[in-house]
């Protein structure tokens, strides 16, 4: 009997799913399995726990849907904490599998992870986490172009999305010890603080993701607004807030695309469809940026090769990420981010050029505190959101740096951002 382990990682879901279909295809029985591998509650150089207590929250709210999910397929998902590569041998070993099938990564602590596993034994990968599959890209990855609309244009006109995978028929359970999802105790953290200024409230797992897409989409049609509303601040339906699903793939960009092509064919498509395709399109891009350039996107000099010097300020930075700046607009933004893991684009995009080029800090911390504290934090989106800003990224301009006071006079015109995280 041929049978393996399916590694679940940022691919909580059972529908489009190509990486479990093949584990499913090519063996007898597949033994699905999370675990919760110690290094992502590790601190880092700058002294953040990788993993805040609103995304730890949220990864088990995850993991708990997924194991219902497998479980309504006659299946049962083993949990386990630990180093991963350890874990897996272990169960392999107990369980006689001969192969590890798991969704790819492309980044670089997530590939070191990789690599102690298929130390251990045979790791087969499938691509599953992009919109456009690599394979169906009109330039290899070594030819990516370094700026995005260039890349847009291409993929726009030369690939096709392909359709999501279906769901597994069916699971076989084994009699191992399912085991017992974590408490967020046993991270460290207590009960995850609720601030009832959030946009919304965030909850893991593929059955949230598609009720606030049901919600966005169907209920409100919202997404028929979303050019026109994506800069907002305040409030749940500004923009589609699908990204912290997305990031632990909860909820896949090809589900998203199909929906967005079902919603355009009942109710017409217009900019703003348009325009939720063309962000899921920079998602994809800062993902095949990091595939072309590896470790790159984490240097201080990011892909350029060269940066101008900054400072590691703790006592400057600490005051940027407690909202203590000064610049009330900034400062609401870092608060909000402290309260919710959750922060707009819009809000993202000034506090990380006021800590780069007003307070002349290393973009690194700033990552690095991103990265602790968002809901949605996924590694190619949010350093290479970060380099962009720096300038050491794919922004074709140089020295970009926002104006706090005109960017929250045209956002928040009112002050009412700034009073309700003030």
């Amino acid at each position: 009997m041929k049978r393996a382990l399916y590694w679940f990682r940022n691919d909580l879901r059972t529908t489009d799913n190509p990486s479990l279909l093949r584990a499913l295809s090519e063996n007898d029985e597949v033994v699905p399995v999370y675990v919760f591998d110690d290094f992502w509650w590790m601190e880092d150089a700058f002294g953040h726990r990788k993993t805040g207590v609103f995304r730890t929250k949220f990864l088990v709210e995850s993991v708990a849907d997924l194991r219902e999910s497998i479980e309504s397929l006659g299946g049962a998902l083993l949990v386990r904490r630990g180093r991963s590569a350890e874990v897996l041998a272990a169960l392999a070993r107990r369980l006689n599998c001969q192969r590890v099938y798991a969704q790819a990564e492309h980044t670089f602590e997530e590939q070191q992870i990789e690599a102690e596993v298929a130390r251990q034994l045979p790791l087969v990968l499938t691509e599953g986490h992009t919109l456009i599959h690599p394979d169906d890209l009109p330039m290899p990855i070594e030819r990516l172009p370094d700026v995005f609309t260039q890349f847009r244009n291409k993929v726009e006109k030369l690939s096709t999305v392909r359709p999501p995978a279906p769901e597994p028929e069916a699971f076989t359970a084994s009699d191992e010890d399912a085991g017992e999802l974590p408490s967020l105790g046993d991270f460290g953290y207590a009960e995850a603080p609720h601030d009832d200024r959030g946009v919304m409230h965030f909850t893991g797992g593929a059955l949230a993701a598609w009720e606030r897409l049901d919600h966005y989409f169907w209920t409100t049609q919202s997404l028929s607004r979303y050019k026109e509303t994506r800069n907002g601040l305040v409030g749940a339906d500004y923009s589609s807030k699908f990204s912290p699903w997305l990031a632990n793939g909860s909820l896949s960009a090809r589900e998203v695309y199909a929906e967005v092509k079902r919603y355009e064919a009942a109710h017409g498509s217009n900019e703003s469809t348009y325009w939720l395709v063309f962000e899921l399109l920079w998602r994809d891009y800062f993902r095949f940026v990091a595939m072309r350039y590896g470790k790159r996107i984490f240097y201080r000099s990011g892909i350029k090769g060269t940066a101008p010097k900054k400072r590691l300020d703790e006592r400057v930075f600490r005051r940027w990420v407690e909202g203590h700046t000064g610049d009330a607009f900034v400062d609401a933004n870092m608060r909000e981010l402290a309260a919710t893991g959750f922060m707009s684009n819009r809000g993202r995009q000034n506090v990380a050029s006021y800590l780069v080029h007003d307070l002349g800090v290393d973009w690194r911390m700033g990552a690095s505190w991103f990265e602790h504290c968002l809901l949605d934090y996924d590694p190619a989106s949010n350093y290479g959101n970060w380099i962009y800003v720096a300038g050491v990224g794919n922004d074709p301009r140089e020295n970009r740096k926002f104006n706090t006071d005109k960017q929250a006079e045209n956002y928040d015109p009112d002050g009412s951002y700034r009073r309700l995280w003030g």
